[in-house]
C-alpha cells in the first residue's frame, strides 16, 4: 500500500479529530492551515491551492453497471465492500473509499472557510479590491462544490421528499470535539446555490497566471452551475448556464477525436491520456490532482470485455466507428480500461522510493455541459435543440462517415413507439455512459434515474441494487457518527 502524505496532521475538521495525535490545547493553538497567518492576498490565494480535495470520486464506478467482477487484479477488502454495496470498514486513511472522500473533502472545505473568514475584513488598496473579490469567489465555489459532491454521495438525490443531506460547514474550526448536524438535502442544495451564485459573480480569470485550469475559473463555474441545476431538475436554469458557457460555437468545447492530434496520440499509452487531460485542451474546464490508484489497470474492477465492445458498438450510426473505444488497456484477465488518465507518481522526497500515485481528474468538461444541455432541452420539449447538441458531439466521436441524428432513426434504432422525449433521452443517456465511462459519473446517473444494477460474483451468483435501494446513499464514516454526533443513513 502506498504511503499517504501527512494530510491528516494538524489542520482538519473536528469530524476527523479521532486521527489527530496532539493534545486538545495543542490542536487549538495551531493555526488551522498549519502554515502562515492569513494577512495578505497572496497567502489567502496560496491557501486555496489546498482547497481542492485530493480524493477521487471514481471509486463510485465500482458500484455501477459499467463493471463486472474482475479476475487477476489487486482486490482489497474495500473494493469488495464497494462492489457489493456494503458499508466500507477499512477507515479514512485508505484512498479510493467513501470515508477517504468524506474526510479529504471536508478538509478542503476547511481551507476555503479559513479564507472566507478573513477576506472581507482584509484591508487592501483600492486597485487590489478586484483581486480580493476574485479570491473570495474561488473560495465560495470551492466550498459549494465540495458540499455538492458530498451531498450527492452521502445523501439521497435531490427531490421534494429527500431526507438528510450533509453538514454544511461555513465557519473555521474553533471548538474541540464540536458536534454537527445534517441539513436536509433540500437545505444543503439551498446553501450550495447561495455560494455558487455569489462565487460565480465574483470569479475573475484575469488573476490566474498559467494555472487557470487548476482553479475555479469562470468556465468551470458555469459548468458547475449547469450540473447543479440539472441535478436539481431545474432544466430551464441548466440550459441558461449551459448556454452561457457554450455560446455561439459549442463545438469549441468538444475534443475532436477525429483530429490529427488525437489520431497520432492514439498509438501511445502515454501520449493519449496526456493529450486528453491537457490544460491546453479547450474541452477541459477544471483539472484536479487526485491521490488515487483508480487509473491503474491492475487495480480493482473494470468493464468486462464483451460488455465494453457492445457498449461502443451500440450506435444509431450503424457501421461508423466510435473513436472512444480505443485506446484501452487490458485490465486483469477479463476486463479492459479506457485510457483517459496518466498514471503519475510523486516521490515523498528527491531520493525516496516511496510517494503518492495520482492522476489529473477532469472535474468539468465541455462535453458534459453539452450533454447537460441536450438533456435539459429534451425535458423542456426542445427536441430539435437536443438533437443539434447530440449532432455536435457525434461529429467529433464517430469516424468512417458522416453521422446524422434524426428522431426517425432513433425510433428505429430503439424499436420504440415511446414518446419522442423518452426516445431522445435514451440516446442522451447512452452517450453520457460512453463519454464518461470509468470517470466517476455513472453512479450519479444511476441515482438520478433510479436505475437497477446487478453485479456478478465469483461464485456464479448475482446481487442486485434495486431502484430505491437505501444503499445508494453511502454510509457516513463511523467516526463522524461517534465523534461528530451525526445520524447514520438508514440501512
Amino acid at each position: 500500500m502506498t504511503k499517504l502524505n501527512q494530510t491528516y496532521s494538524n489542520r482538519i475538521l473536528t469530524l476527523i479529530i479521532i486521527l489527530i495525535a496532539t493534545s486538545c490545547n495543542d490542536f487549538l493553538d495551531e493555526n488551522p492551515d498549519n502554515r502562515v497567518a492569513l494577512d495578505d492576498l497572496d497567502k489567502a490565494a496560496q491557501l486555496l491551492v489546498s482547497g481542492y480535495s485530493n480524493a477521487s470520486p471514481n471509486f463510485t464506478d465500482w458500484m455501477t453497471d459499467d463493471v463486472s467482477f474482475t479476475v487477476g487484479t489487486n482486490l482489497r477488502l474495500s473494493h469488495q465492500e464497494i462492489y457489493t454495496w456494503s458499508d466500507v470498514s477499512t477507515g479514512p486513511t485508505e484512498q479510493d473509499t467513501p470515508d477517504f472522500y468524506w474526510f479529504q473533502t471536508y478538509e478542503a472545505i476547511a481551507h476555503a472557510n479559513e479564507v472566507l473568514a478573513i477576506i472581507d475584513d482584509m484591508v487592501v488598496p483600492e486597485d487590489l479590491e478586484p483581486r480580493r473579490d476574485a479570491i473570495k469567489g474561488e473560495a465560495l465555489l470551492i466550498r459549494a462544490y465540495g458540499h455538492f459532491m458530498l451531498v450527492n454521495l452521502f445523501g439521497e438525490h435531490f427531490s421534494t421528499s429527500a431526507g438528510d443531506g450533509v453538514p454544511y460547514i461555513k465557519e473555521p474550526e474553533t471548538t474541540f470535539l464540536a458536534e454537527y448536524r445534517r441539513l436536509s438535502v433540500r437545505r444543503t442544495y439551498d446553501r450550495i446555490e447561495e455560494d455558487l451564485l455569489e462565487g460565480l459573480d465574483l470569479i475573475d480569470d484575469s488573476f490566474f497566471a498559467n494555472s487557470g485550469k487548476y482553479h475555479f475559473n469562470r468556465n468551470a463555474a458555469l459548468a458547475f452551475a449547469s450540473r447543479f441545476y440539472l441535478f436539481k431538475r431545474d432544466h430551464a436554469t441548466c440550459r441558461q448556464y449551459s448556454d452561457l458557457l457554450l455560446g455561439s460555437n459549442p463545438s469549441v468545447f468538444v475534443r475532436d477525436l477525429n483530429s490529427q492530434e488525437y489520431k497520432l496520440a492514439s498509438s501511445s499509452i502515454t501520449d493519449y491520456p496526456r493529450v486528453w487531460g491537457s490544460p491546453d485542451e479547450p474541452a477541459n474546464l477544471l483539472l484536479m490532482r487526485k491521490v488515487s490508484l483508480v487509473q491503474r489497470p491492475d487495480f480493482a474492477y473494470g468493464p468486462e470485455r464483451n460488455f465494453y465492445s457492445s457498449l461502443f458498438n451500440a450506435s444509431v450510426f450503424g457501421a461508423l466507428t466510435d473513436e472512444r473505444e480505443n485506446p484501452a488497456l487490458v485490465k486483469g484477465l477479463n476486463s479492459v480500461y479506457p485510457l483517459r488518465y496518466q498514471s503519475l507518481f510523486q516521490r515523498s522526497s528527491l531520493n525516496s522510493n516511496v510517494g503518492f500515485p495520482y492522476y489529473i481528474h477532469m472535474a468539468f468538461t465541455g462535453e458534459e455541459v453539452l450533454l447537460n444541455r441536450a438533456e435539459a432541452r429534451a425535458f423542456l420539449g426542445d427536441l430539435d435543440g437536443a438533437i443539434a447538441d447530440l449532432q455536435i458531439l457525434a461529429e467529433k466521436r464517430y469516424s468512417g462517415g458522416t453521422p446524422n441524428i434524426t428522431l426517425a432513426a432513433l425510433q428505429s434504432f430503439y424499436n420504440s413507439t415511446d414518446d419522442l422525449n423518452n426516445v431522445l433521452s435514451y440516446i442522451i443517456f447512452l452517450e453520457r455512459r460512453k463519454e464518461f465511462l470509468m470517470q466517476g459519473m455513472r453512479w450519479f446517473d444511476i441515482k438520478r434515474y433510479r436505475l437497477t444494477v446487478t453485479h456478478d460474483l465469483p461464485s456464479g451468483s448475482t446481487i442486485t441494487l434495486t431502484e430505491d435501494d437505501r444503499r445508494k446513499v453511502l454510509q457516513i464514516p463511523r467516526s463522524a457518527i461517534d465523534i461528530g454526533g451525526l445520524e447514520p443513513n438508514p440501512r
